[in-house]
């Protein structure tokens, strides 16, 4: 733990993408709120955003806020926290886990959707965290964990090809450089890469026949659930993790040993 700073009695925890309701996002959201914190859910779909709020307020007894944001739009991101910093207490965590995927192959791909998958998965993950970062300065403490994949380890070869791979290898890189420029304000910064889990990302909701086939590679012998990865998440961006900082965990059931 952190001595000199500890977490505040009241806290927040931004989630971006958490709206879903089989996504990582919406189970780190509820897994952080079981844990004490304040919720904001950051969702371009607005309706979904609040629903979710409220669903997670009323289940686990916290302050939530669900907000409508576009993370890869600087305005949008900066009205949505604006509107965080004025409902709730602190922001002290943060969850980047809003991301697209792109299953079209290499000489198929356009600039278009190359900057479409580019600008979800590591654009919205910078434009968020540059801006939450200063009230984690201010506080003297803080905890960023963002959603990278199996997929920029082994580039591809689960459901999304190279925009999506390359990026996610970007949000690795990202954390590693902005955790050395952070550490000496009190905040650390992770990140997570997930196997195949059974969500909605991969092309719809999986089949059986589907998740058998996945997790067939798998050291484990089955794909993972949302609730495994949020499980990792929430502890990264707990009190206690304060001694983690720059790595990247993997949670794939063994189908990659780094």
């Amino acid at each position: 733990m952190n001595a000199d700073n500890p977490f505040p009695g009241e806290r927040t925890a931004v989630i971006t993408g958490a709206a879903s309701p089989r996504g990582i996002g919406r189970a780190t959201a509820d897994r952080l709120a079981r844990d004490g914190w304040s919720i904001a859910i950051l969702d371009l779909d607005d309706e979904a955003a609040t629903r979710t709020a409220a669903e997670i307020a009323g289940n686990r007894s916290v302050v939530s806020l669900g907000v409508a944001a576009d993370v890869s739009d600087e305005d949008s991101v900066e009205a949505a926290i604006a509107q965080v910093e004025a409902s709730l207490p602190p922001i002290i965590g943060l969850a980047n886990v809003a991301g697209v995927s792109s299953p079209t192959d290499f000489l198929d791909i356009t600039t278009a959707e190359w900057d479409r998958v580019f600008d979800v998965n590591m654009r919205g993950t910078f434009l968020v965290t540059r801006r939450v970062v200063p009230a984690m300065i201010a506080a003297g403490v803080g905890r960023i964990v963002s959603v990278s994949s199996i997929s920029a380890q082994r580039g591809g070869g689960t459901y999304s090809k190279v925009p999506y791979s390359a990026s996610k290898a970007a949000v690795i890189g990202f954390t590693r450089a902005l955790a050395r420029e952070m550490g000496p304000h009190g905040i650390t910064v992770n990140s997570v890469a997930p196997g195949p889990i059974d969500t909605d990302i991969m092309g719809g909701t999986l089949t059986e026949e589907r998740k058998a086939e996945l997790g067939a590679d798998t050291m484990i012998g089955r794909v993972g659930a949302v609730a495994e990865v949020a499980a990792l998440m929430a502890f990264l961006l707990s009190e206690d993790a304060g001694y983690i900082t720059a790595a990247t965990y993997d949670i794939n059931g063994g189908l990659q040993v780094s």
